[in-house]
């Protein structure tokens, strides 16, 4: 897959250097700005229980 995506990239290796990194940025902020806030809900992190038994510990 990378392969392939390197060879459709235009330029030099350099030009296809600045584009890769571009394109990573672009997926990494998407990810932060629409994926995961989207998805947060979804997941149980917030899910906590906390135990009464804790008094027994001291």
């Amino acid at each position: 897959m990378y392969g392939w995506i390197w060879r459709h990239l235009p330029g030099n290796v350099w030009v296809k250097a600045l584009i890769s990194l571009v394109l990573v940025l672009a997926i990494v902020f998407l990810l932060f700005q629409y994926v995961f806030p989207w998805a947060e809900p979804l997941l149980p992190f917030n899910d906590v229980t906390v135990d009464q038994g804790m008094e027994a510990v001291r």
